[in-house]
């Protein structure tokens, strides 16, 4: 499946009831989810981690539809290299 094509998906089962709920609210949903999956990751629960960067990519797709952002679009920033020193892989110095 590709992007848009999830955007549209996610929109169809979700945009309504999360745009009821607004952006600040369905924002605190994702950042929930962020969270179990920091959880799956700590733990390498192997079985967790599919179904939580799902969630997170699902509340993440909504949160863009809600905003007027078409994921596709967005994207198209990292598509040519690092938005940054423009190549791949990434030649920036850490500032870490």
């Amino acid at each position: 499946m590709n992007i848009s094509k999830f955007q549209k998906l996610i929109e169809e089962m979700y945009l309504e009831k999360d745009s009821k709920r607004g952006l600040a609210k369905t924002f605190m949903w994702f950042t929930e989810e962020v969270g179990e999956l920091s959880r799956a990751l700590r733990d390498n629960n192997k079985e967790e981690l599919e179904k939580e960067f799902a969630d997170v990519l699902a509340w993440l797709f909504s949160l863009a539809s809600i905003s007027g952002v078409k994921m596709e679009e967005a994207i198209a920033k990292y598509t040519t290299g690092c938005p940054v020193c423009g190549k791949i892989p990434c030649m920036c110095e850490e500032i870490r």
